[in-house]
């Protein structure tokens, strides 16, 4: 049984059996995986906190032949995000964050990039005022990194190519207006006005900022990325357009991030609501 190292991210833990757990980690070296912890949920337990969600931790563990699950033998805490546990708007987006990064990975396909940009959303939940915003630009970009990268260069169905994003952090109102455009999720991306009147009912109509803020959004550096703003009109698109996609990937809806404002919403695209994922 080879002994493996690396930081870690915890993103979900469940009870199981009369005292372990099964944890999900996202790790810097060996993508995510699971693994077993014996006696976590005793008083005494050696792991103690260190297997809460959001925990960004040093892991050890044992690779077991034949067996899916690892088995967890030591866990050293790096940061704990405490701001996350004391507001529950924090908690909510961080939750999104790690269900995301979840659903859309799989096990044993390691990525830096998905590392870092889950513990940089993380970190930027606690020293910002607008979580909501935090954790579209968060989906934004980690859709981009897994493979499923929104198309707004060209229409998704035909190819029509739209102009390109103006430059970086300009109004949006000197961008050349791209008529017509809509998102839709089952495409991949944002489809042209007679691509989009085929199915009415699976599209979502995005203004020229609307556009503009996504396509900026995936081509930003991540150290630009958090200067950018998204207010009225421009988020509501944007939010629904990102929400919708990130359902048709994942397979499944996942928890809202404003989950009290959420209540009784009914899901756009015509999407059946089936149930939350929690941690």
């Amino acid at each position: 049984m080879p002994l493996l190292k690396s930081t870690a991210i915890t993103l979900k833990s469940r009870k199981w059996g009369e005292a372990d757990r099964i944890v999900t980690f996202y790790t810097l070296r060996y993508g995510k995986l699971r693994g077993v912890a014996r006696g976590a949920r005793r008083i005494k337990s050696r792991f103690g906190s260190a297997l809460e969600p959001f925990v960004y931790c040093d892991l050890n563990l044992f690779e077991k032949h034949n067996d899916p699950l690892y088995r967890i033998t030591q866990v050293d805490i790096r940061e704990t995000f405490p701001q996350l546990r004391e507001d529950l708007a924090l908690m909510s987006a961080a939750a999104r964050m790690v269900n995301l990064v979840s659903a859309v990975t799989a096990e044993g396909d390691p990525s830096p990039g998905i590392f870092e940009t889950l513990a940089g959303g993380l970190r930027s939940l606690q020293d910002n005022n607008d979580p909501l915003l935090t954790t579209l630009l968060f989906q934004i970009r980690l859709l981009g990194q897994t493979g499923f990268r929104p198309v707004t260069d060209h229409c998704a169905a035909c190819g029509k190519e739209f102009p390109a994003p103006h430059p970086p952090l300009s109004p949006w109102g000197e961008r050349r207006e791209v008529r017509g455009a809509q998102f839709s999720p089952v495409s991949g991306g944002v489809v042209c006005s007679p691509c989009g009147s085929r199915r009415p009912d699976r599209c979502l109509p995005l203004s020229a900022g609307s556009l503009a803020f996504l396509q900026q959004a995936l081509h930003l550096p991540a150290s630009l990325l958090t200067r950018l703003r998204a207010t009225g009109q421009v988020r509501a698109e944007v939010e629904a357009a990102i929400e919708s996609y990130v359902t048709v990937v994942a397979g499944k809806r996942l928890p809202p991030v404003d989950f009290l404002a959420a209540e009784g919403k009914e899901p756009v695209y015509g999407l059946t609501r089936s149930p939350q994922v929690s941690l």
